[in-house]
């Protein structure tokens, strides 16, 4: 369960930013999303070694 302090003074949208932020980090909707959907051993692999080789594209333009 995720707790989100209100300090004094605080906007409510300003906390409601915060709650946001920290639900995205705990992966929970990218979790449902993939669990709706089988996805094959191969496809998942697949999908995997592609976005590998995007980080790894990304990261040799930088240097």
């Amino acid at each position: 369960m995720i707790i989100i302090n209100v300090k004094d003074g605080e906007s409510l949208d300003k906390a409601l930013k915060r709650f946001k932020k920290k639900f995205e980090k705990t992966g929970v909707l990218r979790e449902l999303r993939s669990r709706q959907a089988f996805e094959k051993k191969s496809v998942a692999r697949r999908t995997e070694i592609k976005h590998a080789i995007y980080i790894q594209n990304m990261n040799s333009e930088g240097n």
